[in-house]
């Protein structure tokens, strides 16, 4: 596609190289020329558009100020030194403004189209920043969590999520940043919290572990929830009502106030009673938290045996 316009520049340059050599009688040394030149225009164009437009501007703005610098750093000496200033200037300049090209570099990847907007509005970038992904609030408890003080910053809401999130007493923002060659939303979650160094707000185990891959900070909702439940130890007793069967045989389910399911063992008869349980384990995972106990009676029966052996 790019290379029918890529030959026409090519035969550009010989051509004037052809012209300027006829002109001082060195056509083939003219006609080499421009064939280099415009070998070199070709390879830095196809260079340039894998650089993305923050580095280059990051670049620019580094070796300007790494330029300046040396300027302003080599002012003294040179009222001090004199002329002699002049035989370590290059090496001034050359060394600061290396330095600030690197800096410019590595800073510059963060920009994009829509941050330099918003620095040019005078909005600037925002101080730890957190993106809403669809499931945290349609889930709801997010305001209950801004009202506690857990978050801090600002909460960012992409125009491909949400267009409105005015009930929240938090800062709430929304960004029309959008990555179109992305087409799963998580990945363009993931890919904007890297852009605004945010992080990801959400309850989603898939988009939690995708996003810890990728280095990005996740702020899981179903992890705070559980880390803030009571514990439970084996050993523990406590009194359930039985709301249906398990999966398995004669297992019963009960489940406390906080929604943790308590699988109870030889139960299925008490469905629809209060009993008095003791447990054996717990099995926490990212989705939740899970109680495995026996009846009270059962479990002291077992534990007499274990002693009278």
């Amino acid at each position: 596609m790019f290379l029918i316009p890529r030959i026409i520049i090519l035969c550009l340059f010989v051509f004037a190289g052809y012209m300027i050599g006829l002109k001082y009688q060195f056509e083939l040394f003219g006609i080499f020329t421009g064939f280099s030149l415009g070998l070199i225009a070709i390879a830095a164009e196809m260079k340039l558009k894998r650089i993305e437009l923050g580095s280059i501007i990051g670049g620019v703005f580094g070796i300007s100020c790494g330029l300046l610098l040396a300027y302003l750093v080599m002012l003294p000496l040179q009222m001090i030194l004199g002329e002699e200033i002049k035989a370590v200037s290059v090496g001034f300049m050359a060394a600061f403004g290396y330095g600030g090209l690197l800096i410019g570099l590595s800073r510059g990847k963060t920009l994009s189209l829509s941050s330099l907007f918003r620095l040019v509005r005078g909005q600037g970038m925002e101080d730890n920043p957190k993106i809403l992904d669809t499931s945290v609030i349609i889930d709801g408890r997010i305001a209950d969590i801004c009202e506690t003080g857990f978050l801090e910053g600002s909460l960012i809401v992409p125009q491909f999520i949400l267009q409105e999130l005015q009930h929240i007493a938090v800062t709430v923002k929304i960004v029309e940043e959008d990555f179109p060659k992305i087409r799963e939303v998580d990945a363009k979650l993931v890919a904007l919290a890297k852009v605004l160094h945010a992080k990801v707000i959400t309850n989603d185990f898939n988009l939690n572990k995708v996003a810890e891959l990728q280095g990005v900070s996740v702020l899981n909702i179903n992890e705070l929830a559980n880390s803030l439940k009571p514990v439970v130890l084996p050993g523990e007793t406590m009194k359930v009502f039985i709301i249906k069967e398990g999966k398995e045989y004669n297992q019963g389910v009960a489940y406390l106030d906080d929604g943790t399911m308590v699988v109870v063992e030889n139960a299925r008869r008490l469905i629809g009673k209060n009993t008095e349980v003791t447990v054996t384990s717990v099995l926490q995972t990212t989705a939740g938290r899970m109680i495995f106990s026996k009846l009270k009676d059962d479990y002291e029966r077992e534990e007499l045996k274990v002693v009278a052996r």
